[in-house]
């Protein structure tokens, strides 16, 4: 059986006129217009409590989208249960035949639902055009894609044989349910996390963020439409200390696919740690969670280059990214000049409401994110060690909005070039020229985190020295580029140290970890006599 061949989703351009940009803004329209009732899904069926939830965009606050009704312990052993119902049948499947599900899903995103996708991205999460397009369509296109083409992959990896014996490894799905915990800044992570334990035969228990529930919903029902069977993927809104004390106790818990902070893993890991002995198996922990991403630019570099990955790196979907650049280490002889262009970048860098078009940043998701982010911008406000050089201002009168804010310290060490921040606030230290190797050691200790970085040089032997002592502070290196964007099958995607386990998101090395092999040897003709040759003496 030959499979299609997995490409890259193409990025539309939405340019003025297009045909893709009118379906959006109608979709948009369409969905301002009314309020979505958005049950949970579990065993196939919609799930509702009294318990019932307003949703509403970050950056339009008092406008409601929908409802979504809010379960407990009672909804998490149901989908536990339904999980485990359905597993038997799942996985006995044929590989192939779970595997149609998730491409017909996947061409179902790029066409019919490509424009309705999009908007309840843009209007739940507050993304842009351009920043749902590549995440919510082109980039869980590709996950789906090519995760079929990892599967493939991995069966096809097989032992040799010997004379008389025939050798062959099976991967099996674990044994147990998968629990999906996800996030709320990419409606593809969030697909992807239940999909590809699911592709491989697992079933699954979904939690996405609470903040995500709206294109959440979305994914839940394009799977249905693709096929897929009740009990497989069960979504569930309940809060993360509800599903945990049960998920985490339960005897059949076989894995967790996680994206989010690196101090809500840690604490997983820990209580995963303490109930070994209760489960059937040692449970799959897999998880991306937090970053301190960085941009060093040295004396060679092109100033302009820099602006720009900067400008697009810290801010673009309001520094809300896993791989965003926090904190920028320029030299002092390009200093100006960047500093020139960063500067016109942002004064021409328009920030509101995502429907409108001409917007490059929106809203932060949440209040709490909101007074976070703003409380850090007022300590640099007020400090003897930092000065905010560009934005700085905010409002949440209407939306959670910051303007993109630079913050310029003199301690390679303040607070806001070592603490994830998660939001559109950057800070800059300028380095002597002579003192670039010390700077790339502060940048490889100043942070528990190793998920992105990029280095900016044109003299390759910087580069190399360069790509050589940073060499374990960044899953995803880049050279001369913005350490954000990462695509399927071409960057895949994870850290290491406090930034996660490091299995790759969109590669095989991600797929693997959710099957168990089992060696299976035949032999063609058993031995008949337990006497060896070299028993014999004549």
């Amino acid at each position: 059986m030959k499979l299609p061949i997995a490409n890259n989703e193409p990025v539309l351009s939405y340019s003025p006129g297009s045909k893709e940009k009118n379906e959006v803004k109608k979709a948009l329209a369409e969905l301002k217009s009314k309020e979505l009732d958005i049950p949970m899904t579990i065993n196939g069926m919609q799930v509702r409590t009294e318990n019932k939830i307003r949703i509403h965009p970050p950056h339009e606050i008092k406008h409601t989208l929908g409802y979504y009704y809010k379960g407990g312990t009672h909804e998490i052993h149901m989908a536990i249960e339904a999980a485990l119902a359905a597993k038997e049948s799942w996985e006995n499947m044929d590989w192939h035949q779970r595997a149609a599900i998730f491409l017909k899903a996947a061409d179902l995103i790029a066409g019919r639902y490509r424009a309705r996708t999009n908007a309840m991205t843009m209007l739940g999460q507050s993304k842009n055009i351009f920043q749902s397009e590549i995440d919510a369509v082109c980039e869980y296109c590709d996950f789906l894609r090519f995760n079929v083409q990892y599967a493939e992959q991995i069966y096809n990896i097989q032992p040799n044989s010997a004379p008389l014996i025939w050798n062959k490894l099976e991967y099996r799905p674990l044994e147990g349910f998968i629990f999906a915990l996800t996030p709320f800044n990419f409606t593809s992570i969030a697909g992807n996390l239940p999909c590809a334990p699911a592709l491989m035969g697992n079933t699954v228990v979904w939690k996405p963020s609470e903040t995500q529930i709206y294109s959440a919903s979305l994914i839940m029902e394009i799977l249905m439409e693709a096929g897929l069977p009740p009990g497989i993927i069960n979504l569930v809104f309940v809060s993360g200390s509800t599903a945990g004390e049960v998920i985490f106790n339960h005897r059949d818990f076989a894995g967790i696919h996680f994206t989010g902070s690196t101090g809500v893993f840690r604490n997983i890991w820990a209580t995963i740690g303490n109930n070994l002995a209760k489960y059937k198996s040692f449970p799959r922990l897999v998880g991306e969670t937090g970053g301190k991403d960085f941009l060093v630019a040295h004396e060679s570099a092109n100033p302009k280059a820099v602006a720009v990955a900067l400008s697009r790196a810290a801010f673009e979907f309001q520094g809300q990214k896993c791989s965003a650049a926090s904190r920028a280490y320029i030299s002092k002889k390009i200093w100006n000049d960047v500093e020139k262009y960063m500067r016109e970048d942002l004064a021409s860098m328009k920030m509101g409401n995502p429907e409108d078009f001409t917007n490059f940043m929106n809203a932060v998701i949440d209040e709490k994110s909101f007074d976070k982010l703003t409380s850090f911008i007022d300590q640099a406000k007020n400090s003897s060690d930092a000065k905010v050089i560009m934005g700085g201002k905010y409002d949440k009168s209407i939306g959670y909005y910051i303007e993109p804010t630079v913050i310029l310290t003199t301690n390679p060490k303040y607070i806001t070039m070592c603490e994830e921040l998660f939001g559109p606030v950057l800070t800059l230290y300028v380095f002597e020229d002579a003192d670039y190797d010390n700077i790339l050691n502060i940048v490889d200790s100043t942070s528990d985190y190793a998920l992105t970085g990029a280095i900016f040089a044109h003299d390759r032997d910087v580069i190399i020295h360069s790509s050589k002592i940073l060499k374990h502070s960044a899953g995803n290196f880049y050279i001369n580029d913005k350490p954000t964007g990462a695509v399927v099958d071409q960057q895949p995607f994870g850290g290491a140290r406090a930034s996660g386990t490091n299995d790759k998101a969109g590669s095989v090395l991600n797929l693997i970890r959710w099957v168990s092999p089992r060696t299976v040897k035949e032999n063609f003709d058993p031995p008949q006599d337990f006497r060896y040759p070299f028993m014999n003496e004549a």
